[in-house]
This record gives structure tokens, sequence and C-alpha cells, in this order.
């Protein structure tokens, strides 16, 4: 289960921010994960929850945002919105698609006290 890594990654990465801004305590954290990126939710939130347990984050609520995934299909030369990557273009049907969005996670905001 790499979520629980992924989970610590953004402990550490809340915790470096609370810290250099003088702040005691973490309330909130906005997460963005693509849907393409290969990371369960259910799995980030269970990890999430344990992992901030005795951390300046304990008790913070977790809010996930999830991006749609995108790629680029090479027979039809056309950016196209995917759900998984085995799925085949949606307008022409080929399979020759190259991810290009939805593949990144980012902490993108957090809520201090």
């Amino acid at each position: 289960m790499h979520e629980m890594s992924l989970a610590e990654g953004v402990l550490d990465l809340v915790s470096e921010q609370a810290r250099a801004g003088g702040y005691a305590r973490v309330t909130g954290v906005w997460l963005e994960i693509g849907r393409l990126s290969g990371v369960e939710i259910e799995a980030m939130r269970f990890c999430f929850d344990a992992v901030v347990r005795g951390s300046v984050a304990e008790g913070a609520s977790l809010e996930i945002d999830e991006t749609p995934g995108s790629a680029w299909c090479l027979a039809c030369a056309a950016s196209v919105t995917i759900g998984h990557r085995a799925d085949p273009c949606p307008r022409c049907g080929g399979w020759q698609l190259r991810p290009n969005g939805g593949t990144e996670m980012r902490v993108r905001e957090i809520e201090v006290e």
C-alpha cells in the first residue's frame, strides 16, 4: 500500500510548513489527486488518519478533490478525457493514448492555527 508513504510525505510537508510559519496546529489539508495517479482515495484517507496521530496535524480534516484524467490520442491527434489508464479513446476507440493530465497528486492548501 503506497498510500501510507504518500500520507507520510503529506504529513512531512504540512508539518514543515506549519513549523516555518510558526503555527502550532494544522486543522485542515486539501489534496488534489488525479484519477490516473494510482492513488486509492479511501486508502489515502485511512492512511492519513493513521499517520497524523500524535503530530501537529492530529485531528486535521482531509479534503480530497479528484481531478479528471486526460490523454493525447495518437490516432486522432486530440486531447481526450479518460477515467482509467486502460480506457480507449472516447473519440475514435483507439488504444494509443499518452496520459498528460490527472497523474499528479499535490497539496493544494493547508489550514493552520
